[in-house]
């Protein structure tokens, strides 16, 4: 399974397009994804013949969420579930980076009263112990864990990863990313036992009023700062490719 993280319609067209099984819908990907908008979602469940698994989380930073941004996760959850998300992407913790049960259970229960897949995101990343946090969501029930084995990439965290896959790969399904491209997405594969992999296969495309009269709006680096991220097609069939899977497409 290949999931791409796309950050608007456009990307998820372009990830389908490419023959994607699976996406992960946002925006704002330059902080790391926060919730899509219900037009976004819409309209990529009218289009795009994908599973989507949608993003609630209401800022950048950690996960560590006040009252008011959890109510607001609440009514996110519910909403995107009741307009067609397939599965939601979420994940709470509290300030000792452990993962907050409570919370988190209040998700899973509205995501698994509509059918819908939990899918706990790279907040597990930051938790204090993988082990006792994998046994935690295994035991509330979370489907899906995305992880890069605690470290910034997927291929650094290999050791742990397989080992996650070797504990836990028969109870919950475990989704690799995180730095994960077609040079290095069947390398990862053979050497962790994992089957599932997340890619941004990012590309840029610039827009000259990002920086006009001293006044910038840039978010990428040099040489992309008068541009924004997509997904682009070709990285994506690159990818399908370099894991051995036919190419297809998601319209």
């Amino acid at each position: 399974m290949l999931e791409i993280c796309c950050g608007s319609y456009y990307d998820a067209m372009q990830a389908a397009s490419g023959g994607a099984g699976r996406i992960e819908l946002n925006c704002a990907l330059h902080l790391g994804g926060l919730t899509p908008s219900l037009a976004s979602l819409e309209l990529v469940k009218e289009h795009c013949n994908v599973k989507v698994i949608a993003m609630v989380r209401p800022r950048g930073g950690g996960f560590c969420y006040s009252e008011e941004d959890f109510n607001v996760m609440l009514r996110e959850c519910e909403h995107l579930v009741r307009h067609g998300a397939d599965g939601i992407a979420f994940g709470c913790l509290r300030e000792d980076a452990s993962i907050d049960r409570e919370r988190n259970a209040r998700m899973i229960s509205i995501i698994h009263s509509h059918g819908k897949e939990a899918v706990f995101h790279r907040a597990f990343d930051c938790t204090d112990n993988p082990y006792r946090s994998m046994e935690l969501l295994i035991d509330m029930g979370v489907d899906r864990v995305l992880t890069s084995g605690l470290k910034a990439k997927a291929a650094q965290g290999t050791a742990l990863l397989k080992e996650l896959q070797a504990m836990y790969g028969d109870r919950i399904e475990i989704l690799a990313g995180s730095g994960i491209h077609a040079g290095n997405a069947r390398k990862l594969m053979d050497d962790t036992g994992i089957t599932q992999v997340h890619s941004s296969c990012k590309d840029w495309v610039k827009d000259p009023t990002t920086i006009v009269n001293s006044v910038s709006y840039a978010f990428g680096d040099a040489p992309n700062e008068n541009a924004y991220d997509v997904v682009s097609e070709e990285l994506v069939r690159r990818l399908l490719i370099s894991i051995g899977e036919a190419e297809g497409t998601g319209l």
